[in-house]
């Protein structure tokens, strides 16, 4: 076995916004706007006019170093849940993750919780990076993702 096998593959933080949650869900399933609430620093750009509507959706991303990464939409829930695993282009996704689950508690309050899942993930030489998205990264894309929700809200 080796020493990464002791290592939690899975990481999530929860937060509740004082905004309803289809406005929260726009931030989320709208790919161009997902680098303004980044905590992980790791998102560029997405093109525009990639809003995923449903399971099967396959959405593109520019990654801060210059990547291409190709997002394989696996749940979806209109304003409630949207989970997709990240391939290189052309690639069949790589075992890893990234979950949005929203539940309204309230009229203008959600509790958002966003989970990354590397359980799958096969790719030793991104075991570093998937080590490294600790509920605290994740924490620091609800902060932002909040901040933005709750401007317009």
């Amino acid at each position: 076995m080796a020493a990464h096998d002791d290592v939690p593959r899975t990481a999530s933080a929860t937060r509740d916004v004082a905004a309803p949650a289809g406005a929260i869900f726009e931030l989320v399933a709208d790919p161009s706007q997902q680098p303004r609430w980044d905590g992980n620093d790791n998102l560029s750009e997405a093109p525009p006019g990639q809003r995923v509507r449903g399971v099967g959706d396959v959405f593109t991303m520019v990654l801060s170093k210059g990547s291409v990464r190709e997002n394989h939409v696996v749940e979806f829930e209109e304003g409630r849940r949207i989970a997709w695993r990240p391939a290189d282009p052309g690639r069949p996704p790589a075992g890893h993750l990234w979950r949005w689950e929203l539940e309204p508690v309230g009229e203008a309050t959600t509790r958002v919780t966003h989970t990354y899942d590397w359980s799958e993930l096969t790719d030793e030489a991104r075991f570093a990076r998937a080590r490294a998205t600790t509920p605290e990264r994740l924490e620091a894309s609800l902060v932002r993702l909040a901040a933005l929700a709750e401007e317009h809200a």
